[in-house]
């Protein structure tokens, strides 16, 4: 989302590290622009006043000024002082004392509510929680279809009520339910608007008082922009939020939501949705977002990522393998199911310090394309035949291509490049010292 600021920041510090030295009147200029590549990204302009005085005020010193690589200090002081603006620390969720702990998800019809709710009791599952879905929005038609849905697929328990009963008793009923079922997490989807009326507040309102939720978090589109900061600002001041969680965050749009919404509210974010599938849900951290704002990736993250799909015994045997030049299709074809799981080659190549500018070159949809083909064509060999890559003849070559959908050509690729990949393990393999970054290239 916030790639056009990421490059147009990267060309200010670019054209600082050129000068050697710098000067007052050159951090002013570079500030300048600095301040107008925030505002094309729809960040607030009050945020954006205050943000570039910190950063003159900490950048004009002594320090930076006589410093022999002042531009690498300028940009640790805009990396400190986004971090700050975007939060500071990460704000994980409250439990409560006893559980279940209660959560209320609130927001305007079309921000992702219902999809972020069975993304967020996913979440909880996955770090030890057992939560309890509430399908509490009782006015959008098949609502409450959709959460049962989410539930059915992710095995997670919906409560829902099909006789006609208000919100708030459907919430207070719902809770005795996760009481008696022993439910640690309670995530309430309540009802949204398309626009902010009393009605709604004062619904949400009752809800609150029946079942007095630990945590109140508001979903908001982050393509939305500083209608994102206003709508947060409405739903602070009614119902009293206590987090926010930014969909979209994958989108296309400038996204100055995430670094204003912060500032303006005093509400921290703890989330953010990162796509359509049901794991594409993150927790918040504001010294991440900065790093990867400033094009330094977010190794952190990624690691994250790969502990989540990768089995450590699998990993143990790959080892031995790349180790003893054994490995084959099979094994890759269980490699290529782990990258999947994690998202797609661009935004991990945005993760990865300097990388960021090959996954801007990749074409929209291009390595996702080119990973099902790769996997089709795996797929439609037989295992001995992923085992043995040098014995595939043309009429093998043939059946694969019609099995796959794809060309005796792709497959006449894929089996090329698979053979480098194979002679370059064997290559490593035999060298003490390795040219790892030399590989890569290669690779």
């Amino acid at each position: 989302m916030l790639e056009a600021l990421t490059d147009k920041l990267n060309q200010i510090f670019r054209k600082l590290s050129g000068k050697g030295r710098l000067s007052e009147k050159d951090i002013d200029e570079a500030l300048r622009q600095v301040r107008l590549a925030l505002l094309e990204a729809d960040v607030n302009l009050q945020v954006v006043k205050s943000f570039t005085a910190r950063v003159r005020e900490r950048s004009i010193g002594k320090e930076v000024l006589e410093n022999l690589n002042p531009a690498q200090v300028v940009v640790k002081i805009v990396y400190d002082e986004l971090a700050a603006v975007l939060g500071g620390g990460q704000s994980k969720l409250v439990a409560a004392s006893h559980p279940p702990t209660s959560i209320m998800l609130v927001g305007l019809q079309g921000s992702g509510k219902t999809t972020t709710a069975a993304k967020l009791a996913l979440n909880l599952r996955r770090n030890g929680g057992r939560p309890l879905l509430i399908a509490a929005d009782t006015h959008r038609p098949a609502a409450m279809e959709q959460l049962a849905i989410l539930g059915k697929q992710l095995d997670i328990p919906v409560y829902r009520e099909e006789k006609t009963t208000t919100a708030p008793q459907l919430c207070q009923n719902g809770l005795k339910n996760a009481q008696e079922t022993l439910a640690t997490w309670v995530i309430v989807d309540t009802a949204g608007r398309l626009h902010i009326d009393e009605a709604m507040m004062e619904e949400l309102r009752e809800i609150k008082q029946q079942i007095k939720p630990t945590e109140i978090l508001l979903v908001v589109d982050a393509m939305t922009g500083q209608d994102a900061v206003r709508v947060a600002e409405d739903f602070h001041k009614q119902v009293g939020i206590t987090g926010l969680i930014l969909t979209k965050m994958d989108g296309d749009a400038r996204g100055g939501a995430a670094l204003s919404i912060r500032s303006v509210t005093g509400v921290p974010i703890k989330f953010l949705g990162v796509g359509e599938k049901l794991d594409a849900l993150e927790p918040f951290y504001p010294d991440r977002l900065a790093s990867r704002i400033l094009g330094m990736g977010d190794v952190v993250t990624l690691v994250e990522k790969a502990q989540e799909v990768m089995d450590e015994k699998k990993a143990k045997e790959l080892e031995k393998k790349l180790k003893s030049a054994t490995f084959d299709l099979e094994d890759f074809l269980g490699q290529l199911q782990d990258i999947k799981k994690m998202g797609s080659i661009s935004q991990m190549l945005e993760m990865i310090p300097g990388m960021s500018g090959m996954a801007k070159k990749l074409p929209t949809g291009v390595d996702d394309n080119q990973l099902k083909k790769v996997e089709a064509i795996i797929r439609s060999m037989t295992p001995w035949e992923r085992r043995n890559t040098p014995l595939i003849d043309g009429s093998r070559r043939k059946r694969i291509a019609r099995g796959s959908g794809t060309t005796p050509q792709d497959v006449n690729q894929l089996l090329n490049q698979f053979t480098q990949v194979q002679k370059l393990i064997k290559d490593m393999g035999k060298k003490k010292y390795p040219d790892v970054s030399g590989m890569f290239r290669r690779m």
